[in-house]
């Protein structure tokens, strides 16, 4: 029986997103994923319950079952559906690593674009 992709919707016109969604393209157990750039043409489409300006704040993860992780809440389950790193989801769960991932994730998501130009780390392009 073939395990049902969990969709991943990231900003892919911001050069750390995109980057890390090919790491977890490379990554993933077979064929985990689907990637999915916000705004892509059918996007609304097919998640009209995710507004645009949200998915450009944050990752969104839709699971197989409909439900949707946004942010450090979907960290956990793509690291469980990632080769060899699946004892990092074990360690988010970790009593008081939670307030901890959404402090970090917050404070770099509105960073993000800042860390690529000071990294200077280019957006991909398809």
């Amino acid at each position: 029986m073939k395990k049902e992709k969990a969709v991943l919707i990231y900003d892919a016109a911001c050069p750390v997103c995109s980057r890390t969604a090919l790491w977890i393209e490379k990554n993933q157990q077979q064929d985990s994923f689907e990637l999915l750039p916000c705004g892509e043409e059918g996007f609304a489409l097919r998640f009209p319950h995710i507004e645009q300006t949200a998915c450009m704040r944050a990752m969104h993860l839709v699971l197989p079952n409909g439900a949707v992780l946004v942010g450090e809440k979907a960290l956990p389950d793509i690291f469980k559906r990632l080769k060899r790193y699946r004892v990092v989801a074990s360690l988010l769960s970790l009593p008081g690593v939670e307030p901890m991932s959404r402090l970090f994730y917050r404070w770099f998501a509105v960073r993000r674009y800042a860390f690529a130009r000071l990294f200077h780390i280019q957006a991909l392009k398809k």
